[in-house]
């Protein structure tokens, strides 16, 4: 019986990195283009229309740019996390099967899930460093403790790359996935997280959606540290402790998923 090298997850991130390497430039690019399009479009275009419906007041006390920030930069975080999850994870398992000729050395699943874990975390990482250096230099995430914006969108990309790992990995359709992840995960979670307006400005019956997303939590603590949104103390703790969850669960699954469908 084969024993897993000790730290056996770092062969899987580097082969990842080495193929992340390639499309350098691409992710790259669109952890750059990607800030200035959504500050122009929505942050620019619609945000004058917006201060200028509000009486110059904006949204939550703020320029609708300034409330934007935080929500892009979380969005980001996940958005770029899933990427580097979910297609790595469906090639491995479905498209080029590398997994499984990975799994023929004595790497164990769990250690091939947890080194495309790390992977998608070095370029959450990357693409969120790049992304706050953005919004600082237009001066919209420029306050003295705006800087934990950064860490608290690392954080809900790390939450939502664990689940979308579990996801992933359980898939055996990647038709029905993508049908499935795009029309019941990803829309809703972008629209209805408070994201482009607050939260508690929708129905209450849609706010459940916000409640359950990575991406509302991170994006209100991240108003908190780079304007001083108004948050209490409970609700502090309510974020961290959602995230915290989410990422435990969905790494701790993910990790069985690997394990059970990679077993000889």
């Amino acid at each position: 019986m084969r024993t897993a090298p000790q730290f056996g997850s770092r062969y899987v991130l580097q082969a990842r990195l080495y193929n992340m390497s390639k499309f350098f430039w691409v992710i790259l690019f669109h952890a750059v283009a990607n800030p200035f399009l959504y500050l122009t479009a929505i942050g620019v275009g619609v945000g004058t229309m917006v201060d200028s419906n509000m009486g110059g007041t904006g949204v939550d006390g703020v320029k609708y740019l300034v409330f934007l920030a935080p929500a892009l930069l979380a969005s980001a975080a996940v958005q770029g996390s899933m990427d580097e999850t979910v297609f790595p994870t469906l090639g491995g398992f479905m498209w080029e099967k590398t997994f499984f000729g990975i799994r023929n050395t004595p790497l164990s699943g769990r250690q091939i899930a947890i080194g495309v874990f790390m992977a998608a975390m070095v370029r959450n990482i990357l693409t969120v460093l790049i992304y706050f250096g953005a919004l600082y230099a237009v001066g919209v995430m420029d306050g003295p403790h705006a800087w934990m914006a950064v860490p608290t969108a690392i954080f809900a990309g790390a939450a939502f790359s664990g689940v979308m790992l579990a996801v992933a990995g359980n898939a055996k359709n990647e038709d029905n996935f993508f049908t499935f992840i795009g029309r019941f995960v990803i829309q809703p979670m972008f629209f209805l997280s408070g994201t482009f307006f607050p939260l508690d400005s929708m129905p209450i019956y849609l706010r459940w959606v916000g409640w359950i997303s990575p991406l509302w939590h991170a994006t209100d603590l991240g108003r908190y540290f780079s304007y001083g949104r108004s948050i209490p103390g409970w609700l502090i703790a309510t974020h961290l402790a959602v995230l915290a969850a989410m990422l435990i669960i969905g790494l701790f699954t993910a990790v069985r998923i690997f394990e059970k469908r990679l077993t000889k």
